[in-house]
Parts: C-alpha cells; structure tokens; sequence
C-alpha cells in the first residue's frame, strides 16, 4: 500500500504507545512528525504551531516572493495612498486617506505590544518611508524602527496579498450594507 524501497522498518515503543518507523528510503515521498507535550493543552499548541509554520512553507514553496515584515508593507502603502490623497482635490481624496490610515493600524499595534512610545515609533517609520526606506518597519522585540531586511524578517507575498484582499472586500461588504435606505414607517407592525 504505501510502496517499497523502505531502508528499515522497525517498532518502537515511545511513552506508553508503540510507533512503527519506516526510515532510510530509497525515494521518500512523505513523512510523519511525531510531536510530543507535557499535557494535551501543550500537545494541542505545539501542534497548531507547526500546522501553522508547515502553512507558511507550502506559501513559500508555491509563491517564493517576499516582502519586509514588521509593518513595513503597510506603513509603504499607506504612505503611497496618502501621497495619491494629496494629488486628489475635495473630498474625493477621503477615501485613499481612510484606507492609508487603516493601514497604519499595522505598525501601530506591533509598536504596542511592544511596550514602545507609540508616537514617536510612528512617527521615525513614517520620517524613513518619507525618505523613501521603504524596507523599515517594527522589530517585534525591541519596538525600534528598523530595516527588515538587515533583521531578516520577511513574510510570503501571497499572505500579504490575500489579507489585502480579504480587508477590502469586508469594507466593500459593510459599505453595502450601509449604503442600503433604512425607512422606518409608523403605520406598519415592526415585528413584520
């Protein structure tokens, strides 16, 4: 069923279970991780992680562009929109603004968990995006305003994408919603 070519198959007892091991393949195709915890609250979050982490991976390997992590991203594009805001006369350029300032949201709360003066964080990552360091973001450790790239912090393209999309297409949703008249009347039954 699962092939030949199996280098050594043994058994071993590890804990109280038996596991059978089949290693040393001639061309292996699969694997299995045997993950061990403490108690079942520490076995479930050692397991979310590395579904999590094995998420990232098969990201990468399908779509190997990356782009700075720590905010950097969206502090670049907020930046653009907010120069695009600008260009734009009357209240036209309202929207680019609202969207430029949600995106700040980002940094904003990595500077926070950080423990760092969120104002003055902002404030040096918006003076480096202005002088076009568009790579600087939040070291998630120290709340200091840094180049990702000399930090070697990155994050797959695809997620960058895919949650872009996702915020937008839940704006639009509740703009819709919102953007239907509510009539009330007081001759009708409001429970109809």
């Amino acid at each position: 069923d699962i092939g030949t070519g199996a280098g050594l198959f043994e058994v071993k007892k590890v804990g109280d279970e038996y596991f059978t091991f089949i290693v040393d393949c001639e061309d292996p195709k699969s694997c299995s991780v045997v993950l061990r915890g403490a108690s079942k609250d520490v076995l479930n979050e050692v397991e979310r992680n590395l579904h999590d982490a094995m998420g990232v991976a098969r990201n990468v390997v399908q779509d190997p562009r990356l782009v700075p992590g720590g905010g950097a991203v969206e502090m670049a594009v907020a930046k653009a929109l907010n120069d695009k805001a600008s260009a734009i006369e009357g209240t036209e350029s309202l929207p680019y603004l609202a969207v430029g300032e949600a995106l700040e949201v980002i940094p904003r709360t990595l500077a926070q968990n950080c423990g760092a003066n969120i104002i003055r964080t902002l404030t040096k990552l918006r003076a480096q995006h202005a002088d076009g360091n568009d790579t600087f973001g939040i070291d998630g450790n120290l709340g200091t305003v840094v180049d990702m790239k000399v930090l070697g912090v990155w994050e797959p393209y695809a997620v960058k994408v895919q949650t872009f999309k996702t915020a937008i297409e839940s704006a639009t949703l509740l703009l819709r919603i919102d953007d239907k008249p509510q009539v009330a009347c007081c001759c009708r039954n409001p429970w109809e």
